[in-house]
């Protein structure tokens, strides 16, 4: 999957919500992984246009559907 802007209010993208979600030691539900992506991006905080596409990629994330952003950066 190709890394795109997702929340275009914070400029928060795709692979800004993959690598939070793969930050959380503890993965359970889908809304309070939300909320966690949430403050650790502030994605979803503005206009919360992109509240449901945010959830479902969080979703398939944790189940493991969702590839990896292609541009990986490392520290």
């Amino acid at each position: 999957m190709e890394n795109r802007e997702v929340c275009h209010c914070m400029g928060v993208s795709y692979s800004d919500i993959y690598n939070a979600v793969n930050n959380l030691s503890r993965l359970e539900d889908v809304l309070d992984t939300f909320k966690q992506i949430q403050e650790a991006t502030s994605c979803s905080t503005g206009c919360g246009g992109c509240y449901n596409e945010v959830v479902g990629l969080i979703s398939d994330i944790i189940n493991g559907y969702a590839d990896p952003p292609h541009h990986h950066h490392h520290d």
